[in-house]
């Protein structure tokens, strides 16, 4: 019998009070999207525990085809800690099984998915220069007629549904990256980190609050959702917000945490710490805006990732508390009120916002403050997961898009004609599910829309230029 390395029995160790504490009540389990879909007590989160106890205590084989597939089925969605009365640390318990299960899983036996899922989050995301090329070779894909051939050609598409049976959904995937409101995504002066070089009308209230801020850009929002990263930059300058750039910071590490590789996710937080290392001692130290759930629960977490390095863990845990997603910073300040905008909208919680970071009611406020008369429609299961969770929407079709017809079908019935989040996966998620099921909605970023509202507003002296 393979024997357990550390990480699980170590994470398990460290919860075993809060996990031993367990009343059995099932809360977890209608707050379970596996288990509210397959019924099976070992695809809910104290199923899962379960498994886990066992191959700690060596009762049941770490390298097991169905331990590692009730793991694999998990979105990693945390609403179980939401709902569970004892505070277990679910996630943590969940990348450290799956460490346990990536460091067993050997050659063929791991598939060639999570074979090629290893290669790219140890050889591609960590070297920025390399994720950089191929994230701008995608984005020239997505932006040119070629990507409509595979989707629209009927040929091309028969062909690509016999080789890849994901592709379109993949391709859909892609192109609900774009973004919405063109003439934000195409004006010729564009705000960036780096000082933000825009013109930008200050309100003067808010001119004599010093608010030093660093933008964490990410590795997929500066690949594909750059314009959602300028707008971010664009609504914090409108607030009054003047910018520390920070040119070294690297992929912060969240995809690999979720699928287990959590040596290389505490690499990459090293290297972020030292990035940010400037002003960290300083008196007023910048604030690290995000507008990336998955990236903004991680961050908060490097103080949990790095507590047993003792060169980091203190460092970590003052990075953490530096850390603030964008619609929470800006519910802390209280926005600046932009102009009306017609459209009906509504809003679906990323769950690393919502159960990871308890974000819970920020974008909501900002949105009610930030623009005038808005018509918000709720959206029934707004806390429910989309079913995107990073890879899962590719590695788990089946279950993924059951989760999803469901939530799409929700986001119909409020009649709004834009659906606004505040996480990449759940953005593309979300906008290949009104593609491929026929919801007559936009998806955007709520800050996308508290930018299109400054625009309309005229604090943007460039737009105002330009007519």
């Amino acid at each position: 019998m393979p024997t357990l390395i550390p990480t699980l029995q170590n994470a398990l160790n460290a919860e075993m009070d809060k996990v031993l504490g367990c009343i059995h009540c099932g809360l977890c389990l209608p707050a379970c999207p596996t288990y509210n879909q397959v019924g099976n007590e070992n695809d809910s989160p104290r199923g899962r525990i379960y498994l886990m106890r066992a191959v700690a205590e060596g009762k049941l084989d770490a390298g097991h085809e169905k331990f590692a597939r009730h793991i694999d089925l998990c979105l990693g969605c945390r609403a179980c800690e939401t709902a569970c009365p004892a505070g277990v640390n679910y996630g943590f318990l969940l990348e450290a099984a799956r460490s346990e299960i990536l460091n067993q899983e050997k050659g063929a036996k791991a598939g060639a998915q999570k074979r090629m899922l290893k290669l790219a989050l140890r050889k591609v995301f960590p070297y920025p220069e390399r994720l950089s090329r191929i994230l701008s070779l995608t984005r020239w894909f997505r932006d040119s007629s070629l990507i409509l051939i595979p989707l629209h050609f009927a040929p091309v598409r028969w062909l690509m549904k016999r080789i890849a049976p994901q592709s379109e959904f993949a391709l859909s995937l892609l192109l609900a990256s774009k973004p919405v409101f063109r003439k934000a995504a195409g004006r010729k002066q564009k705000a960036k980190e780096e000082g933000v070089d825009v013109s930008v009308a200050i309100d003067e209230k808010q001119a004599d609050e010093l608010r030093l801020v660093s933008l964490f850009t990410g590795c997929v929002m500066d690949g594909l959702f750059r314009h959602t990263n300028e707008a971010t930059a664009r609504v914090l300058a409108a607030n009054g917000c003047v910018f520390h750039p920070v040119k070294t910071q690297v992929c912060c590490g969240a995809l690999h945490a979720h699928a287990g590789d959590v040596e290389t996710a505490r690499k990459l937080a090293r290297q972020n710490i030292d990035a940010f290392a400037a002003g960290e001692e300083a008196e007023i130290p910048s604030t690290i805006i995000i507008n990336s759930a998955g990236c903004g629960s991680v961050l908060k977490e490097y103080g949990e990732l790095l507590k047993n390095d003792s060169a980091y863990a203190r460092r970590a845990h003052l990075f953490s508390l530096r850390v603030r997603d964008i619609s929470e910073y800006l519910a802390e300040i209280g926005p600046r009120q932009g102009a009306p905008v017609s459209e009906r909208v509504t809003y679906d919680a990323p769950c690393h916002l919502y159960h990871a970071q308890r974000v819970t009611s920020a974008p909501q406020q900002v949105l009610k403050a930030a623009i005038p008369d808005l018509a918000y429609a709720p959206l029934e299961g707004m806390t429910d997961c989309c079913g995107g969770a990073g890879t899962y929407n590719l590695s788990e079709p089946e279950m993924s898009g059951k989760i999803l017809l469901d939530k799409i079908a929700k986001a119909k019935a409020t009649g709004a004609k834009l659906l606004l989040t505040a996480n990449p996966g759940c953005h593309m998620q979300l906008g290949a599910g009104a593609r491929l099921f026929g919801a007559d909605c936009r998806v955007a970023h709520v800050i996308e829309l508290v930018d299109e509202s400054y625009r309309r507003a005229g604090f943007y002296e460039s737009d105002s230029a330009e007519g």
